[in-house]
């Protein structure tokens, strides 16, 4: 009897013309609540930078740029009434990773999203996640991706964990977010 495995909610990336990244986002929130689908579509992000700029007097003064110019980033969950929404929201063109002719798109690996939404001030959402002292995990991502390390420390709190990692043969204390570490299949 074959299980049938709960969609779980991720990023994807929305191709819009250039220009309407944020008449996209405007549109694509209302149309989430428009038409109730507030339980597959949950965040939409534009990525924006702040840039000095010369003025025609000679001032600097600082401005929102696009980070990435005709794309918005959304996280939801995939469904066939979800991308429906999405992807006949005005200014849209379509998902980035779809191969067209109505496939689904291949969504953000986590450490792209964790270093989107890094640079955009907005922090992950907290993990329902519990360590253990002693307990070995793995980290994927940040500086000490891919070694493993012993949990020293830990501060639910903040979500964060202290971490014994071997590096160059010798043991170095390392302090990582809970998002940042996955525990060691068993």
């Amino acid at each position: 009897m074959a299980t049938e495995i709960e969609p779980q909610k991720q990023w994807y990336v929305l191709h819009t013309y250039s220009g309407y990244e944020n008449k996209v986002k405007e549109n694509l929130e209302s149309r989430i609540t428009s038409m109730d689908m507030e339980e597959y579509i949950f965040r939409v992000v534009v990525p924006e930078e702040e840039k000095l700029q010369k003025t025609k007097s000679g001032q600097e003064k600082v401005v929102k740029t696009q980070t990435f110019p005709g794309y918005v980033f959304v996280e939801m969950i995939m469904s066939d009434e979800a991308w429906f929404v999405v992807r006949n929201t005005p200014n849209v063109t379509g998902f980035l990773g779809s191969h067209g002719q109505g496939s689904k798109p291949v969504p953000l690996l986590p450490d792209e999203v964790h270093r989107l939404l890094r640079s955009q001030g907005i922090s992950a959402p907290k993990r329902d996640i519990s360590f253990e002292d002693g307990e070995v995990v793995e980290v994927i991502d940040g500086a000490f991706l891919g070694l493993e390390g012993r949990i020293e420390e830990i501060d639910e709190e903040h979500q964060k964990l202290k971490l014994t990692i071997e590096m160059f043969g010798r043991e170095t204390i390392a302090e990582v977010d809970f998002d940042q570490v996955d525990k060691l299949d068993a």
